[in-house]
């Protein structure tokens, strides 16, 4: 898979091509790709396992488990314990066969390569009963030449898939030089052991369950040729002065024969056309043209979210061969830069780390990816789209796809690329020492060539980073190596990730940087070896950071790093989620399907400690009216400890403090959940959105008003992400908890605000604040603050709690009453209190769909709200199933 799949039907039908999996396939008589044929094998295999016992039909792509589940052979393997249960797929041998036959036009080719996009993970293949080639690496394409093999009918394919827990079990006995820590993920997390000595996604983390696959997770088909096949094209426009742009085209090539002819490259819509005379050798060969932009055009650039439009231009590249053999290909193009500067900064030691995008400093607004299925063939086009689409619609522009899961398919970053999410693309390697034996060093090479290769021309890639928190594994010493021993394991990082994957990066694309950590410190890092003494200093590089003990709703305990890449907490998805896949004897969170699907250890206990520091447990009579209102208020506290330290970080932005400050990312961990369980993230498995993503939608606003207490102090800063200046001021409004009546409003004095800056607006004693209002006190009156200029109203509106919620006095029980009605394709909620209403949380069940807000301070009598559904629904049908729970509602506090 690679760019060339970023076909437009339409425009392939101009040309009489389609494209499969990056190369060309001929679909018709009139096609200008004469001698090329593809010929697939996707679909319906037999599967069965090793002794026999099982035999049924699967589809390709998919997995042994999938396959299980859709013959009726398993329940849900995500159904209560069943990860446990069905480990026994993921320990046994299976086999793949299909039996096809081969049109007599395509054995005729010159030569025939069979090709695996996708085998997962350990393999031998055969073809008519001749072994044509092994696998090791689900992260690599496979092709075997095959044309002495093949006969008209009654071809027998087979694939025999060896357990992946056998065989990196078997890989890490036979490296008895030395050890490579980590054996096995901590007992909590259920998972299996010696996933470092395997290409494989995750054998368990401390987010999701433990099922190492066993499949064809790619396309399987032939490709038959009797000249050349288009093997990866690769397109990376370059700025070469103020206005001029060039683009840099690789088309790599297996030609059966040496050739000669002509690569006409065309940007049409830049009125820009070059033509090359081309000599292609016999074998695989990279060929590299330079197309100068037509100066006379404008070209559009690629912005991020939130910065401007996402403009992709169609590229025609054609191939034509002395002979008569042609390619006619289209393939999109986007023009921008990409720039991590790290430079010193004013009153601090240290360096900046941000990025340039077209010459523009970029704040991250954002979270990490982790794979949306623990089944590869789950994760459909749809699936994408509600994901990523929900990333933008909460004003996210950076996603980090983490180097613990998978490489993602071609349509994650295709949607990427129309929505302007910037990727910062992690290999997968996380948390682990790893073998650096020649045979593992020579499968990353060509894992890492074929997916720089494959990737690189998507715009919304900004940077490559090698590993996942493996230099701090080091520097930190995680593993407990002993002093005596540290230089081998150094070494080892070093050949990983610098000598041998840093150079295969910088040889592939130049067009953006390359950080061989998360957390790093960058240059810093570099200097001191690749292994900096503290990976966590705050005056360099990123930073990953996790404290569930300290209070989350206080600021200082955060870093005040350069560029924040994890951080977070923990929560349990709704009651409709957990329903789906659990039984009534697990609704309780002191049930054993609580504990069992709890990774993180002691994850349970520290979501209620952080809880009791500011709000009274529920405590119902009814034992299901407990467990669910526990589940709303573990969202609760996630949603205000990621709000405060996101809010932190976007008001670090231009200051220096004490040495630290400059933050020009916020990467909160997670986005997305890949099953029913506890976990960091702010989208439940199945698309649902937590509280923590409603809050996102502010924290993450373009323009946005963060207050907080310092030393007995009210500061409120204006936070903006834009390019033009604004003239702003802040509006206070306090009310008491006991009314909804405002207690008293007033506004600060108006100043100039910079695009890409935070600026202090107010600033007074809390005293002097609260002195002025009737009746107002640090635990009877709350804050509201919003940002205006001449227009109005910019940004959203938010809060500040004067008091710990638990603490606080005057807070009634409110008597909500809901309406619904129909608005064109969305429904109003209109909603009415008798109270003030911290955390107003709405929630439909499983019907699909997001609201316009939610989880909410309701001061108002009043207040509609827009519910987006994502199918077919109707007024009666979100009626019956709308629940509102407030924070009062949830347990009657002692007075």
């Amino acid at each position: 898979m690679n760019a060339l799949r970023e076909v437009l039907a339409a425009i392939m039908c101009i040309f009489s091509l389609t494209i499969l999996e990056g190369r060309c396939e001929s679909s018709g008589p009139e096609s200008r790709n004469r001698g090329f044929e593809t010929y697939s094998l996707n679909g319906k295999w037999t599967v069965s396992n090793s002794n026999g016992s099982l035999s049924f039909g699967a589809d390709v792509p998919g997995c042994v488990h999938t396959g299980l589940l859709k013959q009726g052979l398993i329940q849900d393997p995500y159904y209560r314990f069943n990860d446990l249960a069905y480990r026994w797929i993921s320990l046994d041998n299976w086999t793949y066969t299909s039996t096809f036959s081969v049109p007599t036009e395509m054995r005729s080719k010159q030569k025939v390569v069979l090709v695996f996009e996708g085998v997962d993970t350990v393999s031998s293949i055969t073809l008519n009963g001749a072994t044509v080639g092994t696998t090791d690496n689900m992260f690599l394409r496979y092709g075997f030449e095959v044309r002495g093999l093949l006969r008209e009918r009654g071809n027998v394919l087979t694939v025999g898939l060896s357990s992946a827990v056998a065989y990196a079990a078997k890989r890490s006995q036979a490296h008895s030089a030395y050890p490579v820590p980590p054996d096995c993920p901590p007992p909590v997390q259920k998972g299996e052991c010696h996933i470092n000595f395997i290409r494989k996604s995750s054998f368990s983390w401390d987010w999701g369950p433990s099922f190492p696959t066993l499949g064809l997770w790619g396309g399987v088909h032939l490709e038959a040729y009797d000249s050349l096949r288009l093997l990866y094209l690769t397109t990376t426009p370059a700025r070469d002065g103020p206005s001029q742009w060039s683009v840099g085209v690789e088309l790599h090539c297996d030609a059966v024969v040496a050739a000669v002819g002509y690569v006409t490259l065309l940007l049409p819509e830049l009125a820009t056309q070059q033509t090359y005379r081309v000599f292609l050798p016999a074998g695989e060969s990279r060929s590299t043209f330079i197309l100068p932009v037509n100066k006379s055009a404008e070209v559009a650039l690629w912005w991020p979210r939130g910065h401007g439009s996402q403009r992709q231009y169609n590229m025609s590249v054609q191939v034509e061969l002395d002979g008569g053999f042609a390619i006619d290909t289209k393939t999109l193009v986007s023009f921008r830069t990409a720039e991590l500067v790290q430079e010193p900064v004013a009153e601090s030691p240290g360096l900046s780390l941000y990025f340039r995008i077209n010459g523009i400093p970029i704040f991250l607004k954002g979270s990490n990816w982790i794979p949306a299925h623990a089944f590869q063939d789950q994760v459909t086009p749809s699936v994408l789209r509600n994901l990523l689409q929900s990333a933008v619609d909460a004003n996210m522009n950076t996603l980090r796809v983490w180097g613990g899961g998978v490489y993602e398919q071609e349509h994650f970053y295709r949607l990427c690329d129309e929505l302007g999410v910037m990727i910062w693309q992690d290999f997968m390697f996380a948390c682990a020492l790893y073998p650096t034996d020649s045979e593992f060093i020579e499968t990353v090479r060509k894992e890492v060539t074929h997916q720089v290769k494959r990737l690189k021309s998507h715009p919304s890639i900004i940077v490559w980073s090698a590993n996942n928190e493996n230099e701090a594994a080091i520097a930190t010493n995680w593993f407990g190596i002993p002093t005596s021993q540290r230089d081998r394991y150094l070494k080892d990082y070093v050949t990983l990730y610098v000598t041998n994957i840093r150079e295969i990066v910088q040889k592939e694309d130049a067009s953006r940087p390359f950080l061989t950590s998360s957390p790093t410190n960058g240059a810093e890092s570099e200097q001191e070896g690749w292994v900096a003494r503290n990976p966590y200093d705050t005056h360099f590089g990123d930073t990953h950071f996790y404290s569930y003990l300290q209070d989350c709703w206080d600021w200082r305990a955060f870093p005040r790093t350069r560029l924040a890449s994890e951080y977070g907490f923990q929560s349990w998805p709704s009651f409709s989620t957990l329903q789906k896949i659990s039984a009534p004897e697990d609704w309780s969170y002191q049930s054993n399907f609580s504990r069992h699907r709890q990774h993180h250890d002691t994850g349970n206990q520290q979501m209620l400690q952080q809880a009791k520091l500011h709000f009274h447990l529920p405590d119902s009579p009814d034992p299901l009216l407990t467990y669910r209102d526990t589940l709303y208020l573990t969202q609760v506290m996630q949603a205000q400890c990621v709000k405060a330290q996101t809010e932190f970080y976007r008001r670090s932005r231009s200051e220096i403090i004490n040495g630290q400050g400059k933050t020009m990312g916020a990467l909160y961990w997670q986005l997305n959940d890949i099953w029913q369980g506890p976990s960091w993230s702010s989208i439940e498995f199945g698309g649902k959105w937590k509280m923590l993503h409603y809050f996102a939608q502010d924290f993450f606003a373009p323009v946005l008003p963060v207050g907080f207490q310092d030393q007995g102090l009210l500061l409120i800063y204006a936070v903006s992400d834009l390019t033009s200046d604004l003239t702003l001021k802040v509006v206070i409004t306090v009310y008491q908890w006991s009314s909804l009546e405002p207690v008293c409003t007033l506004a600060s004095r108006a100043a100039l605000v910079s695009g890409g800056s935070a600026l202090p607006l107010y600033k007074q004693p809390m005293t002097a604040l609260l002195a002025g209002c009737r009746n107002c006190s640090t635990l009877t009156c709350i804050l509201t603050f919003h940002l205006e200029d001449s227009e109005g109203q910019r940004g959203p509106t938010n809060h500040l709690f004067l008091s710990s919620p638990r603490e606080a006095q005057g807070l009634q029980t409110p008597n909500i009453t809901t309406s619904i009605r129909q608005d064109g394709d969305t429904y109003s909620v209109t909603l009415h209190t008798s109270a003030v209403t911290p955390f107003l949380w709405l929630d439909v069940g499983d019907i699909p769909g997001r609201f316009e807000s939610n989880g909410f301070l309701m001061v108002t009598e009043s207040r509609t709200v827009r519910f987006y559904p994502w199918g077919p629904t109707s007024a009666a049908l979100l009626s019956h199933a709308l629940q509102v729970t407030s924070l009062r509602g949830v347990y009657q506090p002692q007075q």
